[in-house]
């Protein structure tokens, strides 16, 4: 009898941003990537047949791993009134049929997914996991204690939850919307407008609308987003520094409670989609010894999440390059004399990032001394103005360049600092004066490294503007073709 192969297939799919995980027997991510990188389709929440042949080119499967609960999902839904989707949208043996998957599925929560896609990768033995969405199948925040057993399974115990509707995420959608923002997708753009808010104008929109920030209690349901005349007269960059005053408020007493409470454990591990939220991140940073989050930690990471609970042990974690290979060796001279020349430059090569944030794979590059950078290359993209962009630079230059922690380094792009020179830098400094760091460390294995100590020697400048390589509403390249594609369409050199 034939044996069936091990291999595990994540998937995540049904909400927004659908992808697939491919885990081996030995834990090793084999392929992760998203929906909408196949599909051209921002924030595709169906999967497609491109991303299925691509995973099963690295090995065939033998289990497939859901990230959540379908039927607890429909008891949540049928109480919220969407009574469309419980009758009408298609199962998930469904939906993996149509693709040719066939194979048995194990089912998991939604919260657990994100809570194991964070604790498996993580560096941790053991671990405080908190995850904070919009909503699950019915959790809107959970925390965990975490940590392997003798046999090096990993175990969870859920020690507080919140439920719908009670959601920070959900608030936080409601005020996108409410500034003229799509939710569930330009959340990060409220967060770059708070910058340019007044802090002190809207306080009282915390004590309007939340009872308890511990328990995550809210005194409204923001499912269906909020009164369009709410602060009517305010402006939208003051209405989005107080939504983001009241999440900064809302998770870091959270945190600190749950630090408070659980004293036997330093180290935390920061999941969903408001993890995301680099600008309250750098507060979350302080109440703990370590801080883990992955670098996908929204519903696709949750397809790497199921994959790790059925696996049950920690991951192989060597990275987020987990998606489309553009095989070749890394374009240094190329790019670094098209950033001489023109300032601005494209990089697709080796394999694409698993999470929202190019990290040197798929990125729009750009040197970040010049007044006018900033406003070409959102010209480029197709952004707001006031739109930040984050410092790609040397791990060793990082402290003197930003006010970091000695002992803090960011190879994933997830916190904000000020930055010390920001006269000298203008495209990667805020209106607050922060920056979202990245730092490349000498251990590096991507070709980012070497640009980076190439530019360094040229210029003297240790770091580079760097965006992913798309524009505003589309997904980022993927494949050379999308490169080829982004070159011709708007003007811009990009090198494999």
């Amino acid at each position: 009898m034939k044996l069936r192969p091990s291999n595990i297939l994540g998937v995540s799919a049904g909400f927004h941003d659908a992808g697939v995980s491919l885990v081996n027997k030995r834990g090793e991510i084999l392929f992760a990537a998203h929906s909408e990188r196949y599909s051209k389709v921002k924030n595709d929440s169906t999967l497609n047949q491109d991303i299925i042949d691509e995973a099963l080119s690295y090995g065939e499967v033998g289990k497939l791993a859901w990230y959540e609960t379908p039927w607890l999902k429909k008891t949540r839904q049928l109480y919220s009134g969407e009574f469309r989707k419980v009758f009408t949208d298609k199962s998930p043996k469904q939906h993996l049929r149509e693709l040719g998957l066939k194979h048995p599925i194990d089912y998991h929560r939604h919260h657990l997914s994100h809570a194991a896609a964070g604790f498996q990768t993580s560096p941790y033995d053991k671990a405080i996991v908190v995850v904070v969405d919009a909503i699950g199948e019915w959790d809107t925040y959970s925390a965990y204690r975490a940590e392997y057993d003798t046999n090096g399974i990993a175990q969870y115990k859920r020690i507080m939850s919140q439920k719908y509707p009670h959601s920070m995420g959900l608030f936080y959608s409601a005020m996108t919307q409410r500034v003229g923002l799509k939710p569930m997708e330009e959340e990060y753009i409220l967060m770059g407008m708070a910058a340019y808010g007044h802090p002190g104008k809207y306080r009282d929109v915390y004590d309007e609308f939340v009872q308890e920030d511990y328990a995550q209690t809210w005194k409204q349901n923001f499912h269906a987003g909020i009164d369009p005349d709410f602060l009517k007269d305010a402006t939208g960059e003051d209405i989005a520094i107080a939504s983001q005053l009241v999440v900064e408020r809302c998770l870091t007493t959270l945190m600190r409670q749950l630090a408070s409470d659980n004293q036997d454990i330093d180290d935390c591990v920061f999941m969903g989609g408001v993890a995301l939220n680099c600008v309250a991140n750098a507060q979350i940073r302080t109440v703990w010894n370590r801080l883990w989050i992955m670098p996908n930690p929204g519903d696709c990471g949750s397809s790497l999440g199921a994959a790790a609970l059925s696996y049950g042990k920690r991951l192989n974690w060597t990275g987020p390059y987990l998606g489309t290979n553009i095989p070749g060796k890394y374009p240094c001279e190329e790019l670094v004399s098209e950033l001489m020349e023109n300032k601005i430059v494209g990089v697709a090569s080796g394999r694409a990032e698993f999470g929202p944030r190019a990290l040197g794979n798929r990125s729009l590059l750009a040197d970040p001394r010049g007044d006018d950078i900033k406003d070409r290359v959102n010209e480029i993209k197709r952004r707001q103005k006031f739109r930040p962009f984050a410092p790609m630079i040397l791990e060793e230059y990082a402290h003197d360049y930003f006010d970091m922690p000695a002992f803090d380094n960011q190879p994933y792009m997830q916190s904000i600092y000020e930055c010390k020179f920001p006269k000298e830098f203008p495209a990667i400094v805020h209106k607050d004066g922060t920056s979202r760091v990245q730092t490349v460390g000498k251990d590096d294995k991507t070709g980012a490294r070497q640009l980076l100590e190439m530019w360094y020697v040229m210029t003297d400048c240790p770091m580079l503007l760097n965006t992913s390589l798309n524009i505003r509403g589309e997904p980022v390249v993927n494949d050379r073709a999308d490169a080829d594609r982004f070159e011709k369409q708007y003007g811009v050199k990009v090198c494999s």
